[in-house]
């Protein structure tokens, strides 16, 4: 005998403990930006100046373009659970809360795609 809504075991909605998982994620990724932040923000203070070919240079070196691109992966993923829990708390028509999200999600990705392909792009050299 279960204690969940039959519309919430059709939903495939959990407990509230599922939302611990959104809660680590959050932290996780907010330590893992404040650490890479730091680093592009000191990247930054060293780069010799902030003209197009310098910061080529700076995004074709490996480690650079690397950790460039786990700032743009963590940004991404850290904005969307924060976006994911705003839509969740203000969005209340069921419809627009669904819509919100997918179109939310599907933002995200191409936001974190085309990043990630420019920094590729531009990392070896094409």
């Amino acid at each position: 005998m279960s204690l969940r809504a039959p519309l919430g075991r059709v939903l495939g909605l959990g407990t509230a403990k599922d939302g611990t998982d959104h809660w680590w994620g959050q932290r996780i990724s907010g330590i893992a930006l404040v650490l890479l932040g730091l680093w592009f923000i000191a990247a930054l203070v060293i780069m010799p100046s902030l003209e197009h070919g310098s910061v080529v240079e700076f995004i074709g070196r490996p480690l650079n373009s690397v950790l460039l691109s786990l700032l743009c992966l963590t940004a991404a993923y850290h904005s969307l659970l924060g976006v994911q829990v705003v839509i969740e708390d203000y969005v209340h028509a069921h419809g627009s809360k669904i819509v919100s999200l997918i179109l939310s999600r599907f933002a995200h990705v191409f936001v974190t795609v085309i990043s990630i392909y420019a920094i590729l792009r531009i990392g070896l050299g094409a």
